[in-house]
């Protein structure tokens, strides 16, 4: 190897490390009675967290650089796998990007720091930016962002940021080797919404979805969404879809996956009428739904 390619190495290992050791003081121990996580500095009184690290708990242990103090679980929310803890240790908050900007192939760190021994890391690049995983493991997520870093247990609730050293996403899972991250716009609107009280709004339709390949005679693109159930009183059954209907499209857009379906349907949608193309025993019809709001627990 050059002398060159080794100084070029060197320099970015370097600056790897950089990131690594800044972000440190803002990647904290979150710990409740036999379990452990990872914990972000949102502000200088707030850490994020995946709920389920401190579900079923009005309290947890928070520490960082030998430091420990109690921390109140302030609220969360389940669909984003995040908590929100509050404490009155005085904390460095980390810096933040900007997730709507992720593109695949972007490099990324994932660091933790379960049991305060030190920030441990694992890197790769972006492989998907998704709106919705769901049905991989016990939970969904309405967003996500999809990794090669391979985090463990540990990890869960550590941040997830880019080359600069910025937050984009908090860790929640390891699913197929691949890691699975929430990004941080998602989390800024929760921890805003759990702070003022205001619950999010999520349109909904009432319907169970899995994608079909359609016939190659379909000038509506290869895949559609099998309705598999109907949800009673729902906004589908009141426009009159039934299980067995392909949607095709939503508002005239196609839909051909379920994070395509959830990205057609957001809050603005909510109280007003969308035209669902859809194909019932090998004819298109169009049915209008008056889009719902799907509560919150």
């Amino acid at each position: 190897m050059s002398s060159e390619s080794l100084f070029a190495l060197q320099t970015f290992s370097d600056e790897i490390e950089k990131v690594a050791m800044e972000a440190g003081p803002s990647v904290l121990s979150v710990r409740g009675p036999g379990n452990a996580g990872t914990g972000i500095a949102w502000d200088d009184r707030h850490v994020v967290t995946a709920f389920h690290v401190v579900e079923g708990f009005d309290e947890v242990d928070i520490s960082v650089e030998g430091r420990q103090f109690p921390g109140i679980v302030k609220g969360h929310d389940a669909a984003s796998d995040m908590a929100l803890v509050e404490c009155r240790e005085r904390l460095k908050p980390i810096s933040r990007g900007n997730s709507d900007r992720l593109r695949v192939g972007q490099f990324v760190l994932a660091l933790a720091n379960p049991h305060d021994a030190g920030v441990g890391a694992t890197s790769g690049i972006i492989t998907g930016v998704r709106k919705r995983v769901g049905g991989w493991w016990n939970f969904s997520l309405d967003e996500a962002i999809v990794t090669d870093a391979r985090v463990g247990p540990g990890y869960s609730g550590g941040p997830l940021v880019n080359a600069l050293g910025q937050l984009v996403g908090m860790n929640v899972a390891l699913v197929s080797s691949r890691g699975i991250a929430v990004p941080v716009n998602r989390i800024a609107r929760r921890v805003e919404g759990i702070l003022t009280g205001r619950k999010e709004v999520r349109p909904y339709l009432g319907v169970a979805l899995s994608y079909v390949r359609l016939p190659e005679s379909m000038k509506q693109g290869r895949y559609g969404l099998l309705i598999m159930t109907v949800e009673k009183d729902s906004p589908a059954e009141v426009a009159g879809l039934i299980p067995g209907d392909i949607l095709l499209t939503v508002g005239g857009k196609n839909a051909s996956r379920e994070f395509e379906f959830s990205n057609l349907l957001e809050e603005d949608a909510v109280g007003k009428g969308v035209m669902l193309g859809i194909l019932r025993g090998g004819s298109y019809l169009e049915l209008n739904a008056v889009i719902g709001q799907l509560q919150e627990a």
